[in-house]
């Protein structure tokens, strides 16, 4: 079947040989009347063969992700005007009205030269009194006519002329005000730009713009970031980003979410040139930054700061743990020879076709920073296999008491360290249904979840990379040393931002 594009004015179809793609309208009514609405056609309601070709996609394709500026068509030329169709406006009238002017008084001087040489200076003084339009319409005949019938009619004609003119004249006066309209409306674009300039002058005296784009909350913080990671930057060669910008890429990148194709739009740089600076900032920050940010504090300073709603129940709490997941990008679709649908999903290295997500554990201090972040492992391994492997236990010291708002099946990987584990209100809950008094399990059940819930949240709506799907070139190891992935290493870097940031509240 051949389908059409459905953008007015846009001639695409789906013939052999054509590399173009064609997408159904959604079925989710709100994506879909996102879809009617970029389309832009009157009383227009799409139908079960109504198609969509993807060049109206910034990178060529449909992006089911909503965080994606291709989650809706933006890409849309505006249909050309027919000739007739065209109708001259102010400006146009009055190129046209100085052009005459310019080719009436070139006529008027060669005029005034023939007058002279045959009729004197009389005759040359008539001709410099008449109309530019006058000498205009005489071009087409002799200048020096004596028939009475013809003088009448270029007279009339003259006339006819000046009410022209001076009709041209009235639309010359409003000029002035369409100029000033459009210095002003220059001006407020000009400042516009100016405010979404991508330069480092742009962000030195504007907290919001640095929040906005790189989740920090003012310059200085980003300034600190810049000078740790400068030196380890010398060996990046690139000539288009400066050392800042090719921070503020990545940052962005992690921040918004946003894909190669338009980071590269905004930047002015190749797709591919995106790609290789994300991955070599993301290895840079991962090896100079995580571990001046993101480390295990001494049992000295986490019991002399240790938050007063654990004083008192749990005194030696080393740190409070936690899972959470994050979605794989959606599997995609290949038809085999035999016409049959294959299903591929991209993976992390050593994770079979049946996972779609990756698998974190979490160690938040009593006072609201991130302590431990492990690698990703299979969404369905086990809490127990995941904190044995990632190196979580070494961290531990005899007498350690970890805590955490739910059973993560780890109490016995943990007493072989020589640390408790505990589930917050577990005991208490135990106490009260013996008779014995207590206090309320269940709030203090609820203050831990919500502590490690809301530094969790905080790193996601920080960095919004983290809420996924993870997209299949950062979810493969990059380093066999470390078994890393980049997204692994990306967790790690949006940890470690979040704590220089002192935003996650202490425990009360």
């Amino acid at each position: 079947m051949v389908h059409t594009c459905v953008v007015a004015g846009c001639k695409n179809r789906r013939t052999p040989g054509t590399r173009l793609s064609f997408y159904r309208f959604p079925r989710d009514p709100e994506r879909k009347q996102r879809w009617v609405a970029a389309v832009n056609r009157a009383g227009w309601v799409p139908n079960d063969g109504s198609r969509l070709c993807s060049t109206h996609f910034i990178s060529g394709k449909q992006v089911k992700n909503p965080h994606s500026p291709d989650y809706v068509p933006s890409v849309f030329t505006p249909v050309p005007f027919f000739p007739d169709m065209k109708e001259p406006g102010a400006l146009e009238i009055l190129d046209k009205q100085e052009a005459r002017v310019e080719a009436a008084n070139a006529l008027l001087f060669l005029q005034g030269q023939g007058s002279s040489a045959v009729d004197g200076p009389s005759q040359g003084g008539r001709h410099e009194k008449e109309a530019p339009e006058a000498a205009v319409e005489k071009s087409g005949s002799s200048s020096f006519s004596t028939d009475e019938d013809e003088e009448h009619d270029e007279a009339s004609e003259r006339d006819r002329k000046k009410g022209k003119f001076a009709q041209m004249s009235e639309i010359s006066v409003n000029f002035d005000d369409i100029l000033k309209a459009l210095k002003k409306e220059n001006r407020a674009l000009r400042e516009s730009v100016e405010k979404m300039a991508l330069s480092e002058n742009a962000f030195r005296n504007d907290a919001e713009k640095v929040k906005f784009y790189t989740g920090l909350p003012n310059y200085f913080v980003l300034e600190t970031v810049m000078w740790l990671l400068a030196p380890h930057m010398d060996g990046m060669k690139n000539t288009k980003l400066s050392k800042f910008q090719q921070l503020l890429l990545t940052l962005m990148r992690l921040r918004l979410d946003l894909r190669n194709q338009d980071l590269g739009y905004r930047f002015g740089v190749k797709v591919g040139t995106v790609a290789k600076t994300v991955h070599r900032m993301v290895n840079i920050m991962s090896s100079t930054l995580v571990p001046t940010a993101v480390f295990w504090p001494s049992r000295a300073e986490l019991r002399k700061n240790l938050p007063t709603a654990l004083r008192a129940s749990h005194p030696d709490c080393a740190v409070i743990v936690d899972c959470f997941t994050v979605p794989l990008e959606e599997p995609a679709s290949t038809v085999t020879e035999h016409g049959q649908q294959e299903t591929t999903l991209p993976r992390a290295e050593g994770m079979p076709h049946s996972h779609g997500s990756l698998k974190y554990l979490i160690g938040v201090a009593p006072q609201g920073v991130v302590t431990f972040v492990s690698r990703g492992a299979p969404g369905s391994v086990s809490d127990r296999s995941l904190a044995e492997g990632c190196g979580f236990l070494c961290k531990l010291l005899p007498g350690d008491v970890v805590l955490a708002c739910r059973d993560l099946d780890i109490a016995d990987s943990v007493a072989a360290r020589g640390a408790l584990f505990k589930i917050a209100g577990k005991g208490e809950a135990r106490a009260r249904s013996e008779g014995s008094p207590g206090p309320d399990a269940t709030s203090e059940t609820a203050v831990v979840q919500r502590h490690v819930e809301r530094v969790i949240s905080m790193v996601k709506q920080r960095y919004t990379m983290l809420t996924g799907p993870i997209e299949s070139p950062f979810s493969t190891a990059c380093e066999r040393t470390s078994n890393l992935s980049t997204f692994d290493k990306i967790v790690q870097v949006a940890c470690a931002l979040n704590n220089l940031c002192i935003s996650a509240a202490p425990l009360e």
